[in-house]
């Protein structure tokens, strides 16, 4: 099929996901990137064999995972992601890497850069994913959301920046010195966006607003573009540059148009929700290799191995580690939201196999146990804290547990 057949497909898919899991939600609550990957698989080459993603939509894709954690970037608010919070997040995930690390090494057999990729991966956190799950449910503000932004946001950019270490094919010190040199040339960037824009900035973003000219959402698209070509012009991930454009446009967008930033966002929003996110996720459907996952004993034996290793790996530290004034329910819907991964696992994988490091079973059981910690684990989150609320005796022991 050609590739404007393909994403008509994927498209296609996409409309098709929330029409199910609005039907589905009549009883069970199922996120919806579940359904966007499995139509995906369904028309994938290992089911239908309708759809085969080619050089095109594989450039799409690429720019909707860059979506993604751009999306996630900006959700950061610098205001709350500081002090002890942002510490003990931080020291949870470096607990997380040593740990997935040591387990891999174990599970690799030695194997020291398998060992890298399968512990890296462990340790992340589809904050792109979770943030709309709060955001839909009203919690995104409040102090769990707060904390789960935190704790996601080093998720998220813990695991970019081991994958620029040590996943580089590099020498550590060499990928060290490049993340430096971009950390330095990105401070720079953020000290120009803390500066005051001149006023015709400000009057631009008024004037085309709605207007074709659009000059707020082609800037955004411009420093995405520039912080992705960054990154790549230093040998780094282009997610790493693109979570770094998420955190720029927010300080952009609230320094100079705090009137019109939702409303700018909103729109950069519709078009990555609208279309490049799902197109992503559709097409990890159809890359996913499923006869891989169902043919071989051993990779559908490690789906249920991954699913446990990155609750202990990654929900485990952050259970230990959450801020001691939250409630015990809310401490364990954090270890969980903290536990639910996807986007870097696929991307982190998809390395793994293209530098022959690892297998292609491996890679599909960490993918298919991902998708499944987003499917089930963000609902035993909201039903232990329903649980927790509902039980008086629990409420007591959280008033008066103590550190």
């Amino acid at each position: 099929m050609s590739h404007t057949g393909t994403l008509v497909l994927i498209m296609a898919a996409a409309v098709l996901a929330p029409l199910l899991a609005k039907g589905a939600a009549r009883r069970i609550r199922v996120p919806l990137v579940i359904f966007e990957i499995a139509l995906g698989i369904l028309v994938g080459p290992d089911v239908l064999d309708l759809a085969r993603p080619d050089q095109i939509i594989d450039v799409l894709a690429d720019l909707g995972l860059a979506m993604l954690i751009f999306l996630a970037g900006y959700e950061i608010e610098f205001a709350a992601v500081r002090g002890v919070t942002l510490r003990r997040a931080a020291g949870a995930w470096l607990c997380s890497l040593g740990l997935g690390i040591a387990l891999a090494l174990w599970i690799s057999g030695g194997d020291t850069y398998r060992a890298f990729v399968i512990g890296t991966a462990l340790t992340s956190t589809a904050l792109g994913t979770v943030l709309p799950i709060l955001r839909d449910r009203g919690e995104l503000r409040t102090p769990l959301g707060t904390v789960v932004s935190t704790f996601g946001a080093v998720g998220e950019f813990g695991p970019v920046v081991a994958m620029a270490l040590l996943l580089s094919g590099r020498k550590p010190g060499q990928s060290a010195a490049l993340l430096i040199a971009f950390g330095v040339i990105t401070a720079a960037v953020v000290w120009w966006a803390l500066r005051p824009r001149p006023p015709w900035f400000s009057r631009m973003v008024d004037e085309t607003l709605h207007s074709s000219g659009q000059f707020a959402v082609r800037f955004v698209m411009l420093l995405l573009a520039v912080m992705i070509a960054l990154a790549q012009a230093f040998g780094l991930d282009i997610l790493l540059g693109a979570f770094a454009a998420g955190a720029l446009t927010r300080l952009v967008l609230h320094g100079a148009a705090p009137d019109h930033s939702a409303e700018v966002m909103g729109r950069v929003e519709a078009l990555g929700f609208g279309f490049l996110v799902p197109l992503f996720y559709v097409v990890t459907g159809i890359e996913f290799d499923l006869g891989a996952l169902l043919d071989g004993g051993r990779a559908l034996a490690l789906l249920p191995v991954f699913l446990l290793l990155f609750l202990l790996v990654r929900g485990g530290p952050v259970l230990l580690l959450a801020p001691r004034d939250l409630p015990v329910p809310d401490r364990r819907a954090l270890a969980l939201y903290a536990s639910t991964c996807l986007p870097l696992v696929v991307a982190i994988t998809t390395i793994g196999v293209d530098q022959k490091v690892l297998d292609s079973d491996e890679a599909a059981a960490l993918v298919g146990a991902a998708m499944l910690s987003v499917l089930l684990l963000p609902l035993l989150a909201t039903r232990l804290r329903r649980v927790g609320r509902a039980d008086p005796q629990g409420r007591a022991s959280e008033q008066s547990e103590a550190w």
